[in-house]
């Protein structure tokens, strides 16, 4: 008989089952938060003293480092891109490598990571501490729905702002693109545009934007429910936003594949209609 049986230590298949389980029983748990929340939404929508300042810190506040991320994304795209392209003498065409990567993947993934780490740890952190201090049990004694009142707002702001940081994002990093490429490089002008012009087309700018809205969607739910479920004292709620972090960034990956797949699938679709996507 081997010594795991004999010790009692577990096995590998054990360590390997209880890690599905758990991740099966998460996946659940998870599940049911969102449908609790989407029950809220059904029901009264949140007042707006408590939905507006919700929404100014998602949104407002996220605008300077969504624009920082951007600029620089650009700015690393075009000095990256332009020796390659410049071996093939294709570096009139920087611009639609610049501005298709940021309008279809690099925006909105952004977008939603700093969202992800400077409001989504803040909400696991907010939420947690009031779990801690039993805020959220105070909610409930006083016949309030804690999922109503702290994780509705934040959903919606996250939801709906979130498209608006992505096209943020964009904007500023196409123009760190074009500072890079025509001031510095010297690319033409004229061309960088152009192309940009020729080869962005509304259903990119569509699929970015519809992209971002499941992103933050996802970062709600996760930081929301972490911070539900965060441990006792400090270290809990530390450890409730930096779960947030991660899974948040792990869905967001995921989701981007998944609705990659769907996106250019529905693309194919409208192209064998003949219906002409501009």
């Amino acid at each position: 008989m081997s010594a795991s049986l004999t010790t009692g230590d577990p096995t590998p298949i054990h360590m390997v089952g209880r890690l599905v389980v758990n991740f099966i029983i998460a996946v659940g748990d998870l599940t049911r938060f969102l449908f609790q929340t989407m029950g809220g939404l059904v029901g009264q929508m949140p007042r707006s003293r408590v939905l507006w300042p919700v929404m100014y810190e998602v949104g407002v506040r996220s605008v300077p480092v969504i624009a920082v991320t951007g600029l620089f994304i650009g700015m690393v795209l075009a000095v990256q891109s332009y020796d390659t392209l410049r071996m093939y003498r294709l570096e009139s065409r920087i611009g639609s490598v610049i501005n298709v990567s940021l309008v279809k993947e690099l925006g909105p993934v952004l977008a939603a990571t700093m969202l992800a780490g400077r409001v989504g740890c803040a909400m696991a952190a907010e939420i947690g501490t009031m779990r801690v201090t039993e805020q959220i049990d105070a909610l409930k004694a006083l016949g309030a729905d804690p999922i109503s009142y702290l994780v509705v707002p934040r959903f919606l702001a996250c939801f709906w702002l979130i498209p608006a940081l992505t096209l943020v994002a964009d904007g500023v990093g196409m123009f760190g693109g074009w500072v890079v490429s025509v001031q510095i490089l010297g690319v033409s002008d004229h061309f960088f545009w152009l192309y940009s012009q020729q080869f962005i087309t509304a259903f990119d700018v569509v699929s970015g934007v519809m992209k971002s809205m499941f992103f933050g969607a996802a970062i709600s739910i996760i930081a929301c429910h972490r911070g539900f479920h965060c441990g006792n004292g400090a270290e809990g709620v530390g450890r409730a936003a930096t779960d947030s972090f991660v899974c948040s960034f792990i869905a967001i990956l995921a989701l981007d594949l998944v609705l990659v797949l769907m996106l250019n699938n529905l693309y194919r679709l409208l192209w064998s209609l003949g219906i002409q996507v501009i």
